[in-house]
């Protein structure tokens, strides 16, 4: 084989490989930053129009995807851009198929996912390095909510937050090109923030009734850190009946609230950097039996839930188990394609 043969061979093996990993010609396209508290892609500004996501199928208990082009279909007539996961997606045809519908994702590690790219064994890590360069990764989000369970750590929040100031560091090591987040139950304490100065930016849990604005202001007296709100809503269920919502099922209670705590966030003049939504779809495997769609459950920190201040765990939905649209779908449909993201004022040059 001649030299220049050689080469030709190189070229196309190379070739071969990008188109395996799904990133051929996108490798230009990859990387978020944040600017004046907000994010930005290579398109412009980034406003987070997101939907927590955790698809589980009737009788089943753990994430599937096999409604994948359903739901992405879905979410764009929604006008959603972003997808909030609680664990690595390591599918590479599922993270292709995100990307190549025009969403991105917010990448969540857990602490202990038995072992399955968590921090707890270190193997974050290598999930990083392996898809840091696929540009479907909007940023990295590590934990959720852990603020609310110290008894998953002995007791204690201090091995958590050893644990999410050392991950920080090893991925900014890894990949200067996406920021990390961590998500927190409410409104950070001013130590912790102290503890955690270098996390790029916040995510916060919010339930206050129809009031979730208010956790921005709390949030901007104790930090000028970028925020987002990484979980927000309301369930479409009322334990009892209350301020008119009849008991029972009631998308009506759910669509009001969900449009209330949405519009006074997607202001012009937003000190957020987005919403997650939370969920996609109702999840029957959360309350009893995953075979029906059970009353019940709880979730810390969701005492203030509208509009009966009681979390039913499988009645989260935007679109119900078999898709089909709830009325907060519309709701959520009209104001995410109305917003066009806060007023950013030009940096000077």
């Amino acid at each position: 084989m001649t030299l220049a043969q050689r080469h030709i061979k190189i070229v196309f093996t190379s070739l071969a490989l990008c188109v395996a990993h799904g990133l051929l010609g996108q490798t230009s396209q990859v990387g978020t930053r944040i600017e004046q508290g907000y994010l930005f892609d290579q398109s412009g500004l980034f406003y987070i129009k997101g939907v927590c996501y955790h698809p589980v199928a009737v009788g089943g208990k753990t994430r599937s995807f096999e409604r994948l082009n359903e739901d992405l279909v879905l979410m764009k007539q929604a006008g959603i851009n972003a997808i909030r996961v609680y664990e690595p997606i390591d599918d590479l045809s599922v993270l292709d198929a995100i990307y190549q519908s025009g969403i991105k994702v917010i990448m969540g590690f857990g602490y202990d996912q038995n072992g399955y790219y968590d921090l707890r064994s270190g193997t974050y890590l290598d999930y990083v390095k392996r898809f840091k360069d696929h540009p479907a990764i909007l940023f990295w989000e590590l934990g959720n909510e852990y603020n609310f369970n110290p008894q998953w750590f002995g007791g204690t929040l201090d091995l958590w937050y050893d644990t999410l100031a050392n991950a920080v560091d090893a991925i900014h090591g890894e990949d200067p090109n996406h920021p990390v987040a961590s998500a927190h139950g409410e409104v950070p304490e001013p130590e912790v923030f102290e503890k955690l100065d270098a996390i790029d930016l916040w995510g916060m849990n919010v339930y206050r009734w129809d009031e979730s604005y208010k956790a921005l202001e709390a949030f901007s007296k104790r930090s000028d850190k970028p925020v987002y709100f990484s979980e927000l809503g309301a369930d479409s269920y009322m334990t009892n009946e209350r301020l008119g919502y009849a008991k029972g099922p009631n998308q009506r209670a759910q669509a009001d609230a969900t449009e209330k705590i949405l519009k006074a966030i997607m202001i012009p003049e937003s000190r957020s950097a987005g919403v997650a939504v939370f969920s996609f779809t109702d999840g029957w495997w959360k309350a009893g039996h995953p075979e029906r769609q059970d009353v019940g459950g709880w979730a810390p920190g969701s005492s203030g839930v509208p509009y009966d201040a009681t979390a039913n765990e499988e009645y989260w939905g935007i679109v119900d188990i078999d898709r089909k649209k709830k009325l907060v779908y519309g709701v959520i449909q009209e104001i995410f394609k109305d917003y066009s993201g806060p007023k950013v004022k030009p940096q000077p040059k």
